[in-house]
């Protein structure tokens, strides 16, 4: 069987594909997308934070024998510590300033965790293995799924739809969203505004190190899987609408699925596809799909 003159199997394992790096999109486009959304802060860093999370589950396992199920828990954990640090030391000092200050910051944080690892690691891979409860692929009868990618997609979307439903409707998400707007306000009721955005920040880091975690048996372990992902991350942003946290989620997965179908049908054009989609979306509509126009 074919569709458009392409095998069905290949056609369905390249949207396979495409899905699980959608799901990655996703994943660190949602912290961006809280970060920017509740902090003002566009943060360059947010593609080493992942980088950290898959050296994190590596180094578990390398040096200390942890497995995946412990990085998995671990990792997110250790790196968001270092976000409240980061946070704490650096980023509390630029909220009153303009945006720009905080992308320079983070694009030098960047650059500086890039460098230290590059020089301790090299710019080789590291491999880190599927583990044994997720090895193998089930035969559905037109493709052979690969557990450990269907289990990237799963995790993304339970991840991703209960930050949103956290954020958009619960009574914490409710206090961040008054805390970002009217912050002298809502101390005033008793809530620690300050501890709340130093947290959010860590929660945004965390989510990267949780996309780096699941990454990790995927791709190579090297200290550029960052900087490799963080433009495009940056486009999906754009095209769902800073700041729009359902709208990075939506868009993520789906330009993922375009960038996998363009592979079949295009394949030079795959590596700018997401690029000319932000180009069309913001001459029509600058505040990005989901974004509020101001």
């Amino acid at each position: 069987m074919e569709i458009f003159g392409i095998p069905l199997q290949a056609f369905m394992g390249q949207l396979m594909l495409g899905l699980v790096n959608g799901a990655f999109y996703a994943m660190l486009s949602l912290g961006l997308a809280v970060i920017f959304g509740l902090l003002g802060i566009v943060n360059f860093a947010h593609g080493a934070l992942y980088m950290l999370g898959a050296f994190a589950a590596w180094i578990m396992l390398d040096q200390f024998g942890l497995n995946y199920w412990f990085a998995l828990v671990l990792a997110p954990l250790t790196v968001g510590i270092l976000g409240v640090i980061i946070e704490r030391l650096f980023l509390k000092h630029l909220y009153k300033l303009d945006p720009l200050y905080g992308l320079l910051l983070t694009f030098g944080l960047a650059l500086v965790l890039e460098g230290v690892f590059r020089e301790i690691y090299g710019v080789s891979g590291q491999n880190y293995n599927v583990p044994d409860l997720l090895a193998g692929s089930m035969d559905l009868g037109f493709m052979r799924l690969p557990i450990y990618r269907a289990w990237v997609v799963v995790v993304s979307l339970v991840v991703c739809l209960g930050t949103w439903f956290l954020i958009e409707r619960t009574r914490l998400g409710a206090y961040l969203r008054a805390g970002t707007e009217n912050a002298p306000l809502v101390q005033a009721f008793g809530v620690n505004v300050p501890m709340m955005v130093m947290l959010t920040y860590g929660a945004g880091a965390a989510l990267a190190a949780l996309a780096g975690v699941l990454a990790a048996p995927i791709i190579q372990v090297n200290p550029l899987m960052g900087s490799n992902l963080i433009i495009v991350v940056f486009a999906v942003v754009v095209i769902g609408g800073m700041g729009s946290i359902l709208g990075s989620v939506i868009t993520g997965l789906g330009l993922g699925i375009v960038e996998g179908l363009t592979r079949v049908f295009y394949p030079e054009a795959s590596n700018i596809v997401v690029f000319v989609i932000m180009v069309i979306v913001l001459m029509f509509r600058p505040a990005g799909l989901f974004g509020k126009e101001v």
